[in-house]
């Protein structure tokens, strides 16, 4: 049985095939889901070429979070082909090379303000934009990593993602009586086009797989993309406002 037969999905995020999000849509589709991507950007036309790969052509459309506009204008677009979206998968994420490194300091709210904007608010956007479209049983799920803990060089992309799980928690709060879910998968480190930009990423390659009871690849996001479709999938209809791990029991170690 195919867990998301029938589904219409919005997929953000995709840069290459190494994209966490690349696995979740290639993965939505083996699932008999339609998928449309988002693009945004000077990346939109790599977007466009890494849908190519896809085993099916899917369309891919411009949705800039910083601009206004954009939203709209997608989520008519959707009215008229689509009718209704069923699931929308929030991969974005982007800070300043100074938010990140070794001088936690050194930003400026300038700074900060786009890494809050990007990786964080956009998660509202995307509700803003897509709920109006979804039906009781719909779904949000966002691509996280886990700040529960202050982590080397990640710096105020962590704040971000501590942002992006509180507004996690509070859309759950809000779409509930609609009948609409949130929830956040946090996974383990990927070598992905995301990841090269951190610096001091080695690090976490380094001890993840020593100290994850179920050890870890950072080659292979597959299990990222297995989580996400479940939850995209009616088989957690009261699962919401939740981070569910994917990281190979990392997160629950000690030192």
């Amino acid at each position: 049985m195919s867990l998301l037969a029938g589904k219409k999905i919005v997929v953000t995020g995709v840069l290459t095939d190494a994209s966490l999000a690349f696995g979740v849509a290639k993965l939505a589709l083996e699932q008999e889901a339609q998928v449309v991507l988002t693009g945004a950007g000077r990346a939109m036309s790599l977007t466009q070429r890494t849908a190519r790969k896809l085993s099916q052509t899917v369309e891919v459309l411009e949705l800039d979070v910083t601009v206004d506009e954009h939203g709209p204008l997608v989520r008519d677009h959707l009215a008229a082909s689509w009718g209704s979206v069923d699931g929308v998968v929030h991969s974005i994420g982007y800070a300043p090379e100074v938010c990140l490194g070794d001088d936690f300091m050194a930003a400026k709210w300038s700074d900060v303000a786009v890494a809050m904007q990007i990786s964080a608010y956009s998660l509202k956007h995307l509700a803003d934009v897509f709920v109006p479209l979804m039906k009781p049983g719909g779904s949000i799920v966002g691509l996280d990593f886990d700040n529960t803990v202050a982590w080397p060089a990640y710096n105020w992309m962590g704040v971000a993602k501590s942002t992006l799980e509180s507004i996690n928690r509070y859309l759950a709060k809000e779409l509930g009586p609609k009948g609409i879910r949130s929830n956040l998968v946090a996974a383990g480190p990927i070598k992905t086009m995301a990841a090269k930009s951190i610096p001091g990423f080695k690090k976490f390659e380094d001890i993840w797989d020593e100290r994850a009871p179920l050890g870890w690849d950072v080659t292979n996001g597959e299990p990222v993309a297995r989580a996400v479709i479940a939850l995209l999938s009616d088989w957690f209809p009261a699962t919401t406002g939740s981070m569910i791990h994917v990281d190979g029991g990392y997160h629950a170690t000690g030192a």
